[in-house]
Parts: structure tokens; sequence; C-alpha cells
């Protein structure tokens, strides 16, 4: 359901229209107000006080029915000029009028101006047979004064336009990086998991006629990384379902957790070797993610494409930056994914942290990933 913020409720229309009733009867303010016609003043009686009412009390409709309370207030006012009563604050009402009209009148609005601007010239020919001692230009200025009126409110009208298209574009773009986030989220997970799960069921498969001993552990193996993966996929899950920093913190993968990773290559039948220089540091959410999912994307790919080669792990950590490296012997393959979803959104992710991602052939064989995360220590 859309509901119009920028129009003006009811109370306060009404809170509007009580306001300025009440100082339409203020003595004091009597000389502020919209005049024109200036004829002999008649004694304020009954009728009186029946048209300053009509040029105020309307507004309470002024942002529902604007060109209704437009209608009322204007031939209230045109009334009021032509027998003469005495200037009043309430006539401020027709300005009011116009800037509602102008800044939230959906429909027929050049109609509405066309008859405005009708209504106003009969008012002006009544007023000069009445003997009103006002020139054509000063009928003319008080027209543009009017006009200036209408066209603040419809200026109004189309900043409330534009922001709220701005507020949708961006909620369009915020809505995709987060789609586009998710999908980075799940590739990491979903892919990771299900290569080593094809990897530990062709090696069970090959087994099962040799060394059905053996072929037991692979698929004792399979069923751990498949647990491992519904355990990433439900914290995945509640990551997006939690609020709050420190309820992501509490489901969001550790740099510490790089050593499952390697495990679990290990036991896909990956040999990895894991090398940590410099002392650990408790960094960033953002940035602890980042080299989990760097680590596990290179290991995934030498898994797929390097499968059974040494592969070597490097985390050199430091004040300033985290510095990942992940190599693979052996040759490096034709399809090398440089530049496929994974490693992609890895590099959006670290552009995002302003770091850097390379994936290439190493001139020695084999391929290396190397990532550079810029962080500060949050001890």
């Amino acid at each position: 359901m859309i509901v119009d913020v920028a129009r003006p409720s009811w109370w306060r229309d009404g809170a509007l229209a009580a306001v300025l009733t009440l100082l339409a009867f203020v003595p004091t303010l009597s000389t502020i107000g919209a005049q024109v016609a200036d004829l002999p003043v008649r004694p304020l009686d009954a009728p009186a006080v029946a048209l300053i009412l009509a040029q105020t009390v309307p507004l309470a409709i002024a942002g529902r029915w604007p060109a209704a309370c437009l209608a009322i207030i204007g031939a209230a006012f045109m009334a009021h000029q032509a027998l003469g009563y005495p200037q009043t604050f309430g006539s401020i009402g027709l300005y009011l009028a116009l800037y509602a009209v102008g800044a939230h009148q959906v429909r027929f609005r050049r109609g509405l101006a066309a008859v405005s601007t009708g209504a106003y010239v009969v008012m002006v020919i009544v007023l000069h047979n009445l003997g009103s001692p006002n020139r054509v230009q000063d009928f003319l200025a008080f027209y543009l004064i009017l006009g200036v009126i209408w066209m603040a409110g419809a200026g109004m009208r189309r900043w409330r336009a534009e922001e709220a298209e701005r507020r949708r574009l961006s909620a369009s773009v915020a809505t995709a990086a987060e789609r586009a986030r998710i999908a980075r989220e799940l590739h990491d997970v979903v892919t990771h998991h299900v290569t080593a799960m094809v990897i530990q069921a062709d090696a069970a498969q090959f087994l099962v006629g040799s060394a059905p001993d053996r072929a037991g552990d692979g698929l004792a193996a399979i069923s751990d990384t498949g647990r491992r993966a519904l355990t990433e996929l439900r914290h995945l899950l509640d990551v997006l379902e939690a609020t709050g920093d420190s309820a992501v913190a509490d489901r969001t993968p550790a740099l510490g957790k790089i050593g499952d990773l390697v495990e679990q290559a290990r036991v896909s039948g990956q040999p990895v070797e894991l090398t940590e220089h410099g002392d650990q540091r408790q960094r960033s959410v953002d940035v602890e993610l980042a080299a989990y999912r760097v680590v596990q994307e290179a290991l995934t790919n030498a898994i797929k494409h390097a499968t059974g080669q040494p592969t070597t792990v490097t985390v050199r950590h430091h004040d300033d930056r985290l510095d990942i490296e992940v190599t693979t012997d052996g040759d490096a393959p034709a399809d090398l994914p440089s530049s496929g979803r994974g490693l992609n959104g890895l590099r959006a992710r670290l552009r995002m942290l302003d770091g850097d991602l390379q994936a290439a052939p190493r001139p020695e064989g084999g391929f290396s990933v190397r990532a550079t995360i810029p962080s500060r220590s949050d001890s």
C-alpha cells in the first residue's frame, strides 16, 4: 500500500483553517490581507462574517480537494471585494488555496487555470463598474501575484515528484546491489561445497569395487561436506535476517576458520598447506568475510581445475592490510575462470574495501590468486 506522505493530513489542514479563522477576527491584523477593490467600506455585518468564514474554513479540505477549496474561497473573496466589506486577514486564505492547487491538484490543472483566469476577469469588470479606483495595471499586478503563488505550489509539486523518483531509483539501486551480494554469497557457499561433494563422490564411486572401506570414508566425507553446506546456508539466511552489526558478526565466517576450509579441501583429496605470517588481529566483519571468501573461492577452483595438485595458502597479517595468496602447482587450465561469477564477485567485494584481487597462471606452472585487503585492527 502506497501512502502519499507529501499530501497534508486532515488534522494539519483543519488546524491551519482554525488558526486562520481566529486570526481573521483580530483587529490588529485586519490591514494584512488580499485587497484589490478599494471600494467604500461598508460596516461589518452577518453576511460579512459569513464571507470571512468562507475564505478560511474551506482550507480544511485544501489538501484533499484543492479545486473545490479554491472555488469556494475564490467566490467568497470576490463577493467580499464587490460588497466593499472591511479588509480582513482571512483573505490570506485565497493565497493559501492557490498554493494548494499548485501543489496538490492532479487533474485538469490547465482547465482550472483557465477557469480561474476567467473568473478573475469577471471580477475585475464588476469592480470597475462598481467604481473601483484601481487601474488596469493594478489589477494586472495583483493577478501576477496570484500567478506566482500558484507557480510556487507547482514548483513544490515538481520538487516532491523528483524527490520521490530519486528515492525510487536509490531503492532500485540498493535492491540490485543487495541481490548481487546475495548471489555472490550463495555462489561462494554452494559452489565450494558442491564441488567438493562431486570430487568426493567421483572418488568414492571409483573405490566402491576395489576398496570398499575407503569408499565408505569417501561417503562419510560427502555427508560431512553436505552438513557443512547446510550449516553455512543457515548462517547465510541468518545474516540476511539479522539486524545490527553484532548479530551479523556472530554469524559471519571469520578469518580463523580458514583452517576449516583447508581441512575440508584435504578431505576432498586436495593436498593443501596453510602458512600464516604475523600476528592475527581482530578485523571488521567485512574484511573477515572477504578474506574467508577469497580462500574459499581459490580452493574451489583448485579442486575443480587442478584436482590432486599441491596447493599452498599463505596469509600475511599486517597492521593496515591482509595479503592472501593461494597457489596451485601443475599445468594451468586453459579455462581458468578469471572472469567468472565467483572471481568477479570477489573483485567487486574487495573494490568496496579498496582492495585488489589478481588471478592468473604462474610462469612456472599452475595458477595463483592474490588478494590485498586494506584494514585496521579493531583491537
